[in-house]
């Protein structure tokens, strides 16, 4: 059946609909196949376990770490709200200055928040610690090395594994190949 000029026939339709469907499917199975894989898995799981350890550590440092840092320090307030005025508000009284960082902070005075900058690199310390001692405890049990040691190449001077018998950078030979006369 002949239709006229820039119509489709009946036929045309059903293959170019075939086509299309056939590319949609490929499309969906190559995402399944994307979307699934092994390495994506693992990285998703990854990521929620790194937020969930995060969330740990920060607690950690700043519930059970802080609070008797905040007592040492001068100030007997948390940590958070250690400050110091560099420009006092119109608000400012003298004799007892400003108690919270909130209130020098909504009259407007210049402050140096020093408290918060402390606890969160802290709380960047204790997780960084935190995650050498998990990196460490896994290679011990594990024969997989998270923490490669690397030395410098004597020829081009970058950072190369400290088992590669060859720069992968220069392609020297490390074992004193290069050196030696023949």
């Amino acid at each position: 059946m002949s239709t006229s000029y820039g119509s489709v026939s009946d036929e045309e339709s059903r293959t170019l609909l075939r086509e299309g469907e056939r590319r949609a499917r490929r499309a969906w199975s190559g995402f399944i196949d994307f979307a699934f894989s092994g390495n994506i898995l693992e990285i998703a799981f990854g990521l929620i376990l790194a937020n969930a350890f995060t969330t740990v550590t920060t607690s950690f440092v700043n519930d059970v770490i802080l609070p008797p840092l905040s007592v040492i320090l001068p100030l007997n307030r948390n940590m958070d709200e250690k400050f110091a005025v560099l420009k006092p508000g119109p608000k400012y009284n003298d004799l007892d200055g400003y108690t919270t960082l909130r209130q020098a902070q909504e009259d407007g005075a210049v402050v140096l928040a020093y408290g918060g900058f402390l606890s969160k690199f802290i709380s960047f310390l204790g997780l960084g610690i935190a995650l050498y001692c998990l990196a460490t405890s896994y290679q011990y049990v594990s024969k997989d090395p998270i923490i490669k040691r690397t030395v410098k190449c004597k020829y081009c001077r970058k950072q190369i594994s400290e088992k590669a018998i060859r720069c992968v950078n220069c392609t020297s030979w490390l074992d004193g190949r290069e050196e030696r006369t023949e």
